[in-house]
Formats: C-alpha cells, structure tokens, sequence
C-alpha cells in the first residue's frame, strides 16, 4: 500500500507541513479503497488534524456520505442552529455556505459559538472554482500561541456572548433552528444555555455565552476556539454598520460579540486576532474528487473569493 500514497508538498499554496494523500494509482472505487484503510485515515486525521485525500473515484453524493460515516464511524449530524445558509442534500449532506462568489468566508471552527460542534469534518469538492475558491485552514493552537497575551487573557478570562437578531437582515429563526414551532426553538435553547427573548410578537433574539479558549480532548492542548472575530460588527463594513446602527440601533444589529460579561470588544483587538489568523492561514488548491477531512477543533477553515462555477460539500460528525 506504501507506493499509492504521496505527501506532494506542491499542492500547498506555502512552506507550512502537509498532509495529502495520492492515491491516484490505485484502482478500486473510493468507497471501497476507504474501507479498506480506516484505521490508516483516522491515524492520519489524529496525527497531523487534517488529511486530503486525492484521486479517490466517487461518483455521487451518496457515496461521499458513505465514506464519510466508514471514516467516523457513526452517522453524519444535522445542521442545526445555523449561522449562514445552505441547501440539505440527502444523508446529511449540505453544501458549504453560500455567501456571493466575491465574499471572503473567515476562519473559524464550526459551530464555535454553540456549546455542541462537530468534532470532525469532511469537505468534497465536486466542481472546482475556475480561480480562487480554496478553503483556507490555520491550527487554532498556533492561533492561540500568537494572539498577543494581553487579548488572550482577557478573553480567556471572560469568554464571549454571542448576540443574534434574526429575520430581516440576517437568517430567519425558522431556518437557523430548522422548524416552525417557537415552542421548539424555546426548547432547544434551554436545552443549550442560550437566552432567548421574543420581540414584537415573533422576533428572536438570542444570547449565548461560550469559552474563547478550549482544551482538545485527547491532545491536551488549549486551542482558540471562537467565533468572536466573525459575529463582531467590526468585521462588517463600517459604512453598513453605521447605517444600520442610526437606523436599528447597535442592540439590534444581525449579530455581534462581546466579552461574556457583556462588555464591549475593542474593535483593534479583533483586528490584531483577524492578522494572527492571516499570518497563520495555508490552502490547498481544490481538485475534482478531492476530500479534505479536518477535526475541527484543531483547524478552522474559510473561504476564498472565486470566479466560476464551485461546488463543495461538507458533512460533519
């Protein structure tokens, strides 16, 4: 087996270590040659966080939720409580987000602002982007080894609150919790500490308090695990959030963080997180049939602007 896998160091856009797998020389289907190799996959994954696999024969989308579920070794997970929009394909699988083709997605752990996220990751690219269109990764243990000590204290200490606003500007209610019912929203957000008010009748706000800083379980390692520089305001156009901050006011702003004790973050701050994560970022250039499969503690992903058409699909456990 030893000659059907290359770690090609070209397929990195700079000098950082990793980790794809060739097998294109290899002439089984990719579902069987993944069944084959699971522990070999896994022991990839938990040695370096991340592996792309290159060259695999898959033919749908059922078979890339196959592979994934042989590769975790359980069923794939809803996506529930969402932070931007997708389409649901079959066996939970869903397509990345999908913001404009010109919108750069930040890095970010999924579902960091909850109290339950995936703890690995799977992406499959179907169509590749004619120029740009990577996913971009960075380890979140470098991230929080560079974050100067002044900020990282401050939010280790304090955490962050995660304020949303849902319906007219940012994703509504209704598809952020996957139902109709404001008695199953209510229930899932008490069963998941997160404060909920309803406005003018059937307006939610939420609010939610999470570590910045967690420790991965089996390596011991304290990660930086938030998502505290994407919700900021700061992170959005400054034109736009002062328009919508004269019009709506900054407490009803689609979403925002601050320190867990409800205090303001300064916007310089998450500034010098946003160029920790920028000096920190590598991607590999998406080819068809690739996968890439990340723990998603250890690696936050992003996306890069493209032109053309792009098809990338995720699935998560």
């Amino acid at each position: 087996m030893d000659q059907l896998l290359a770690i090609d160091m070209d397929f990195c856009t700079d000098n950082s270590d990793c980790r794809v797998h060739d097998m294109s020389a290899q002439k089984q289907s990719g579902l069987a040659w993944v069944k084959a190799n699971t522990d070999l996959i896994n022991d990839w994954v938990n040695q370096d966080g991340l592996a792309l696999l290159r060259g695999l024969n898959i033919v749908s989308t059922h078979q890339f939720s196959t592979i994934l579920e042989t590769i975790f070794g359980e069923p794939l997970k809803q996506y529930v409580y969402r932070s931007s929009p997708r389409t649901a394909l079959k066996n939970n699988i869903y397509t990345t987000t999908e913001y404009h083709a010109d919108q750069v997605i930040l890095q970010h752990n999924e579902n960091a602002y909850s109290n339950s996220w995936p703890k690995r990751m799977g992406f499959f690219c179907v169509v590749p982007a004619t120029t740009g269109g990577n996913t971009p990764l960075a380890d979140s243990r470098a991230v929080y080894n560079h974050i100067p000590m002044r900020i990282r204290e401050k939010f280790e200490r304090l955490g962050v609150m995660y304020v949303r606003n849902y319906g007219d500007i940012d994703l509504p209610w209704q598809e952020v919790f996957q139902t109709q019912s404001k008695s199953d929203v209510e229930q899932y957000c008490h069963a998941n500490d997160i404060q909920f008010e309803w406005v003018d009748g059937d307006k939610l706000q939420t609010r939610q308090c999470r570590p910045a800083v967690v420790t991965h379980p089996s390596s011991g390692e304290k990660v930086w695990f938030n998502q505290a520089h994407l919700f900021h305001c700061s992170s959005m156009d400054s034109a736009v959030v002062q328009s919508m901050r004269s019009s709506i006011g900054e407490a009803n702003l689609p979403r925002n963080a601050y320190f867990g004790d409800g205090t303001d973050i300064d916007p310089q701050d998450i500034a010098a997180i946003n160029d920790v994560y920028r000096g920190l970022t590598f991607s590999y250039q998406w080819q068809r049939n690739d996968i890439l499969l990340l723990d998603n503690m250890l690696y936050t992903h992003g996306r890069e602007a493209y032109s053309g058409p792009r098809k990338v699909l995720v699935g998560m456990a």
